[in-house]
């Protein structure tokens, strides 16, 4: 049984010697950089809606489709898919591989359980730019799925706690984004006005990505009790939903311009970040 564990180490070692070689380095910063140009054309279509064309899709698949309309888009989009994987791998590498340079083993297991999450989304990505580029749709996604958890026994209780998981995971990422810790995996710029830069946007556009996972998660709790899954439509119809409240618009565009500062921080991380 020793063995077990040790090649366990042996593969997230290899996983890791590889990302950090250059041409993996490379496509892992291209793929932190597709994810700041999904976050601005969320954004873009996000201030759309603010503004009254109600018809845009304002998530990840508006995104994408918005980049399909064009042969260099398609082409394009083929990049961001690209990029997502080689982010997802790498994410994997770093779930698996551990953080020796963190402070305590608490923030170790924290970071190794955060990358393992954002190997999963960053996989989700990947299929969902490839199957946009080659012409296809993701269909129903969240309502499909919480119809399906819905219908069996206790699914009730299942939907409503993942949305309370989501809840908690907004939150955790707004109060990360106001403490800054997003920089401990950053060599931040040495040019003041750079480096300040690159802390105030992933600052503003973290909280913002925390608070509206958060209403997405509220929607979902909201699903489960009104046995709906309708409510739970992920990120588009959480924006949407802000939309509708009173003032929604001007709520709206406030958060659309922290999704656009969130996907300027991305340009600084994908320059800076720890590879």
């Amino acid at each position: 049984m020793v063995g077990v564990p040790s090649a366990a180490s042996d593969a997230a070692g290899t996983v890791r010697d590889a990302a950090r070689s250059t041409p993996a380095a490379v496509a892992v910063r291209v793929g932190i950089l597709a994810y700041g140009l999904t976050h601005l054309l969320i954004a873009w279509l996000a201030l759309q809606v603010a503004f009254g064309d109600s018809g845009q899709r304002t998530d990840q698949q508006g995104a994408f489709q918005t980049l399909a309309g064009g042969t260099a888009g398609r082409v394009l989009l083929w990049v961001l898919a690209l990029g997502f994987a080689a982010v997802a791998l790498w994410r994997a590498g770093e779930a698996a591989a551990g953080f020796s340079y963190r402070a305590s083993r608490k923030e170790e297991v924290f970071s190794r359980v955060s990358s393992g999450a954002k190997a999963v989304i960053f996989a989700a990505l990947t299929v969902l730019a490839v199957r946009t580029a080659l012409g296809g749709s993701s269909g129903g996604g969240g309502q499909e799925a919480a119809a399906g958890v819905l219908g069996r026994p206790g699914g009730q209780w299942i939907v409503g706690i993942a949305g309370v998981v989501i809840v908690v995971v907004g939150a955790v990422t707004a109060k990360h984004g106001w403490e800054k810790t997003f920089t401990k995996d950053m060599t931040l710029p040495l040019d003041t006005r750079a480096r300040q830069a690159a802390v105030r946007t992933g600052q503003v556009g973290t909280i913002a990505k925390g608070v509206v996972t958060a209403l997405v998660g509220v929607l979902v709790v909201v699903a489960a009790v009104r046995f709906d899954p309708n409510q739970a439509n992920g990120l588009d119809s959480a924006l949407k939903t802000l939309a509708a409240q009173p003032f929604g618009s001007v709520l709206l565009v406030v958060v659309a311009l922290g999704l656009a500062a969130f996907g300027v921080f991305c340009a600084f991380d994908a320059r800076c970040h720890r590879v």
